[in-house]
């Protein structure tokens, strides 16, 4: 059992012993990211081994957490007390009895205060444009509350450091085309004293971008032949007019813009050329990341 958690006094209490009531068998660990008030303290006195992540982010949190933890099934969940403990005894055993990867907790909200418009609206937006992307996906790509095999957490290369983590961990997932699968869970409001990280338009911003980097490392025939076409078409566009008077005159009045639209091709030519490299390139990390979740065993059977 995994909780990152930063500031989280005000919830970490009912975290650890609604999870410890769920999960009698399960190990608490609590990994507190450098916390200014006393989260670690009472997730300790509540029972939960608690470790330290100076760095700044849950990203950082989440790969300390993946290093450091050896178990056959991780559970993943917020230290803010709004996902519901017993939601994870139904996601663990469609984990074991599907031989699976990742489940997910699709959130389902239960107080109006409990998921804002904006956030709701943003991860609509994302999920559809990651589902575009990388194909079809989960309806709450954001969510904090998920149950992971051994394979997918030792194979799987944090690279993100802040709330991007949970677009990361899903594009992996459909990166390897492993077998997943999506619970509807309940979600409820903060309790009374615990405030929310996130901020609406900077960390979607955040996210984004890091939906377009992976989209750059992961498909990067896509994304560099897309660049390349769109400059090969604004250098026949500006060629064009160049040729038909050259063809109606025998002369290139507009020296600039041959030059501008011969240059456009040559950009056009090399982006291409750079993709065709780096698909290589991304098919062999893509190789081991599969080898190194092929080293492990499948979930049940270690």
């Amino acid at each position: 059992m995994l909780v990152p958690c930063f500031n989280e006094e005000a919830a970490i209490d009912k975290v650890v012993k609604d999870f410890r009531a769920a999960l009698p068998a399960a190990a608490i660990f609590v990994f507190d990211n450098n916390s200014t008030d006393k989260t670690a303290e009472i997730a300790r006195a509540a029972g939960a081994e608690v470790f330290q992540e100076k760095h700044r982010g849950k990203g950082f949190v989440v790969r300390r957490m993946f290093a450091d933890v050896d178990a056959d099934i991780y559970v993943l969940v917020d230290g803010d007390a709004t996902y519901d403990a017993p939601s994870a005894r139904r996601m663990i055993e469609r984990l074991i009895d599907g031989q699976l990867d990742m489940v997910v907790g699709s959130r389902i909200d239960k107080d109006k205060a409990a998921y804002r418009a904006g956030h709701r609206a943003g991860n609509r937006i994302l999920s559809g444009f990651v589902a575009w992307v990388f194909g079809p996906s989960f309806n709450d790509m954001l969510s904090g509350y998920r149950v992971f095999s051994r394979r997918f957490v030792k194979s799987f290369p944090v690279l993100s450091g802040g709330f991007e983590i949970e677009t990361e961990l899903t594009v992996h997932a459909l990166e390897l085309e492993l077998p997943v699968a999506e619970i509807e869970t309940p979600y409820y409001a903060r309790p009374e004293g615990s405030h929310s990280k996130l901020n609406t338009w900077r960390d979607g911003v955040r996210i984004l971008s890091t939906i377009v980097k992976l989209y750059r490392s992961e498909r990067p025939l896509g994304f560099f032949s897309g660049i390349g076409i769109s400059m090969a078409i604004m250098s026949v566009g500006f060629a064009i007019p160049i040729v038909i008077t050259y063809l109606r005159e025998g002369i290139v009045p507009r020296l600039p813009t041959a030059v501008l639209s011969t240059g456009l091709m040559i950009i056009a030519a090399l982006a291409i050329t750079c993709g065709l490299v780096l698909d290589t390139v991304t098919r062999g990390r893509r190789e081991m990341k599969l080898l190194a979740y092929l080293s492990q065993p499948p979930v049940g059977k270690r």
